[in-house]
């Protein structure tokens, strides 16, 4: 059985929580902790865990929102904390985990009773990579930062019994934003953020009657409601709106889970 929860997610800090239980095991991953130190152990402790629950860790991309406090965590509770090696160098100089190890694209990682799946997504960032993560019955996508859609990424998502999605922006909401333009320029382009048209797409294409879970993930403060991504998910072909779940900047959302 797999269940999975959010310690946020947004452009202020990005932490998922996997867990998969076999029997008497549990294996808990901690995808990304775009957080400090003391608010990861605040948050773990909303979702009933500590650091010393955990595993391991999983760095998608060196962008602060979602490395935080990701080396230290995993130095402080002696964790395995994967990454690539593009990821790694972009994180600058810093001394290494006792148990860094690095993730390639397609190529699976046994952690515990989860595998991971990484495979690499158009985004802004040295060399990021997103996950498909499983127990050997069910299956999870995280797709929280890319800024267009490829193959290869619908590929590894096809199937999938849960899909955490980024829905960064409303496109005419970032048009007419504040940001400047060379911002707007970068969030709307094809290595940026997902606006929510694009988000609904890869829903449609990646989705099958597998899929029971659907979160929003990673929405603009600025240019996004939760409101305005239902109303984009409202006419999505198999969508059931009222079943799409919103994941908070601040609360995340709560345990889900995949039997």
């Amino acid at each position: 059985m797999i269940r999975f929860c959010s310690l946020g997610s947004g452009s202020s800090g990005n932490a998922t929580l996997v867990e998969a239980t076999n029997g008497i095991t549990s294996t808990r991953l901690l995808i990304d902790a775009g957080f400090s130190l003391r608010e990861i152990e605040t948050r773990l402790q909303r979702a009933g865990l500590a650091p010393q629950d955990l595993d391991a860790v999983f760095v998608t991309h060196e962008h602060g929102d979602h490395v935080g406090c990701a080396l230290a965590l995993a130095e402080r509770h002696d964790l395995a904390i994967w990454m690539s090696r593009g990821t790694w160098r972009a994180i600058g100089p810093a001394a290494a985990p006792r148990r860094l190890d690095f993730a390639r694209d397609g190529e699976p990682i046994a952690v515990g009773d989860i595998e991971l799946k990484p495979f690499t997504v158009a985004h802004d960032a040295a060399e990021p990579l997103q996950l498909r993560c499983s127990d050997g019955n069910t299956n999870l996508g995280v797709l929280t930062d890319l800024g267009s859609i490829t193959s290869h990424m619908l590929e590894h998502v096809q199937g999938c019994d849960a899909l955490v999605l980024e829905c960064n922006h409303d496109a005419g909401m970032l048009a007419n934003s504040r940001y400047p333009p060379s911002v707007r320029a970068r969030i709307g382009g094809r290595f940026g953020h997902l606006e929510n048209a694009l988000a609904v797409e890869i829903y449609e294409r990646s989705g099958g009657a597998r899929l029971t879970h659907l979160v929003a993930a990673h929405l603009s403060r600025e240019n996004n409601r939760p409101d305005v991504v239902r109303a984009a998910f409202a006419h999505a072909r198999g969508s059931r709106p009222g079943d799409l779940v919103i994941a908070d900047p601040v609360s995340g959302f709560g345990w889900l889970e995949l039997n």
